[in-house]
């Protein structure tokens, strides 16, 4: 306690792991039976603490795990973790002892590249990345020669293949069209594949919106990222499923002083606030360097304070910002502010601050994890 309570003196981000829990089980029950839940660990677990969410999924079964670098794999491995890690995005093939070592799987971003990682001559595991339409990673859905040679790789074993669905967030009628075309030429392939005599490996295409929006599928893994920590990436997002989701993330911080500010006077950087009247002002120890928004200065953003959503004013700075608490009784130092994620506040829930910001719930977490600590509660 005395630990927690030192880590909270300042600035912190708050994870409810009982919601994390709940929403773990929630996406299992919407999933196609024989699916598997592959829980989207990368960067920090969108800000939530990669190896403790890790750690609480394994809690309730979960076995398979994403993330975005050999780096955050090896961190999870570190930590304790158990199941299936699987590499998203690009290794370098110089790193192949290491993906051996600590048991991760890698993405086969393309022919060329799975050449390389084989001429390494160490065993390592691998799923293969079918480009569909989003022309990132990936071999192209056509080339079916090229995937084949991926399965008589002496160094590699195939795990698994999988696409990723650019617009499944989207209902509209050309989007959707659009997904359809990307999983059918997904599909395409592994039959291809299946009809050349090759025993197909594990398959995935859902991420969360594409769960959400396509439940349908029937595939062997769903990768949730966003959805596992409660929240949409936009406030506005309609979905074909709805199910009960609840916010795990809160970022929080305290009133560090508290200012009489006489109606005149300027506050921050710029003088970009000018009280007009005899002003209260709270301060309060959390910036951009911690990631909140700056382009939530100016009475743009709000922060809750004992039940009352003050307004920001002046410009937010790498380490303070200012809050109007001019008639909100009571407020004190040592007071706690919540700056998003405040429950039974639509206007401060993650989606809508990312949103007033300019951005959507995936990067505002992401942004979070560089120097708050983590409380989990």
């Amino acid at each position: 306690m005395k630990d927690a309570a030192f880590k909270t003196g300042r600035a912190w981000i708050e994870v409810d792991m009982g919601n994390l829990r709940h929403n773990a089980e929630t996406l299992k029950k919407a999933m196609q039976p024989g699916c598997e839940l592959m829980a989207v660990v990368k960067a920090q677990a969108y800000g939530h603490g990669a190896v403790q969410t890790a750690s609480c999924l394994n809690e309730v079964g979960v076995r398979a795990f994403a993330v975005a670098t050999a780096d955050e794999g090896i961190a999870l491995r570190e930590g304790g973790v158990c199941g299936e890690i699987l590499i998203l995005g690009y290794t370098d093939v110089g790193r192949a002892a290491e993906l051996k070592e600590y048991d991760l799987m890698q993405t086969l971003i393309s022919l060329a590249y799975a050449e390389a990682l084989n001429h390494q001559g160490i065993a390592v595991k691998a799923h293969i990345k079918i480009d569909t339409g989003m022309h990132r990673l990936g071999i192209a859905s056509g080339e079916l020669s090229a995937v084949r040679k991926l399965f008589f790789m002496e160094n590699i074993s195939i795990c698994g293949m999988f696409t990723h669905l650019s617009c499944a967030d989207s209902r509209h009628p050309d989007d959707i069209a659009f997904t359809r075309g990307q999983i059918d030429s997904f599909y395409t392939m592994t039959d291809a594949l299946r009809d050349s005599g090759i025993i197909l490996p594990k398959l995935h295409i859902q991420s969360s919106y594409g769960l959400l929006n396509y439940p349908d599928l029937a595939c062997d893994y769903v990768r949730a990222g966003i959805a596992l920590y409660g929240v949409l990436s936009s406030p506005d997002d309609d979905t074909v499923l709805q199910p009960d989701l609840r916010p795990v993330f809160s970022l929080k911080s305290r009133v560090a002083l508290i200012r009489e500010v006489a109606a005149g006077g300027s506050v921050g950087y710029g003088r970009s606030f000018t009280a007009g009247r005899d002003t209260r002002i709270a301060v309060l120890p959390i910036g951009y360097g911690d990631g909140f928004p700056r382009n939530l200065s100016d009475g743009k953003g709000s922060v809750l304070i004992n039940q009352y959503v003050v307004p920001v004013v002046g410009r937010i700075c790498m380490d303070q910002l200012t809050v109007d608490i001019t008639g909100a009784e009571g407020v004190s130092v040592g007071d706690i502010a919540t700056l998003a994620g405040a429950e039974g506040y639509d206007a401060l829930s993650v989606s809508a601050v990312a949103d007033t910001s300019g951005s959507i719930s995936n990067e505002l977490l992401c942004r979070m994890g560089a120097r708050l600590p983590v409380i989990a509660r």
